[in-house]
């Protein structure tokens, strides 16, 4: 019986790396928190966050609205000093004969509240994060910072305890997010990226420098 060549045995074996390594490569090509700047901000997106989904969504199709709160903070290089923060609160409600999504982001005494209208599920959340911003004025661009993205939903008593006053201080929102969520109100683990201002991807027209 004829053996195979050797060129034959190498050519096997590296498809068949080339096959374990495919896998891999997708992982870590899947950048889980996606970071844009403008010149003035930074703007973020989590193609694989998903937070219309499960308890969420059954409490959505059930006629009641549900409270998001989300915190962007940027930390230094040492992943301890906080230099910038940004938050948002957002209740989303659901249209059972559109099924469309219908989310508010609640305002502040300086930013009114603003509202869009029917979302699919991916375009809700999309807005959600797109509304999200952390000022960059006073950063070097070649230093490396840590930018970390938390998302709680709320029930009514916290989020009232939230929206009580017209400016909400970072020190409320901070420790709203220490605390542990009550029954019932999910969770999802913080995303966290390592950047530097210079080698982020530009969005023209938006910004000083845009």
């Amino acid at each position: 019986m004829e053996q195979p060549s050797r060129g034959n045995r190498i050519s096997r074996r590296s498809w068949l790396l080339a096959g374990l390594a495919t896998p891999l490569f997708s992982v870590r090509a899947a950048e889980p928190l996606e970071v844009k700047y403008d010149g003035d901000n930074l703007h973020l997106s989590a193609p694989t966050l998903h937070f219309l989904i499960g308890k969420p969504l059954e409490r959505l199709k059930d006629g009641a609205p549900v409270a998001y709160v989300a915190q962007v903070t940027l930390f230094g290089d040492d992943h301890v000093t906080p230099i910038k923060r940004g938050q948002g609160r957002f209740v989303v409600s659901f249209a059972l004969w559109e099924e469309k999504f219908f989310v508010t982001q609640l305002g502040t005494q300086a930013v009114p509240s603003r509202s869009v209208e029917g979302l699919t599920a991916a375009a809700a959340e999309v807005w959600c994060l797109d509304s999200l911003a952390v000022s960059t004025v006073g950063l070097e661009p070649n230093a490396y910072y840590w930018l970390r993205f938390e998302l709680r939903t709320a029930d009514q008593k916290e989020l009232a305890n939230l929206t009580e006053q017209p400016v909400v201080s970072f020190r409320r929102i901070v420790e709203f997010f220490s605390q542990r969520p009550k029954a019932g109100e999910p969770r999802w683990e913080p995303l966290e990226r390592r950047l530097r201002l210079s080698d982020l991807p530009r969005m023209a027209g938006r910004g000083r420098n845009g």
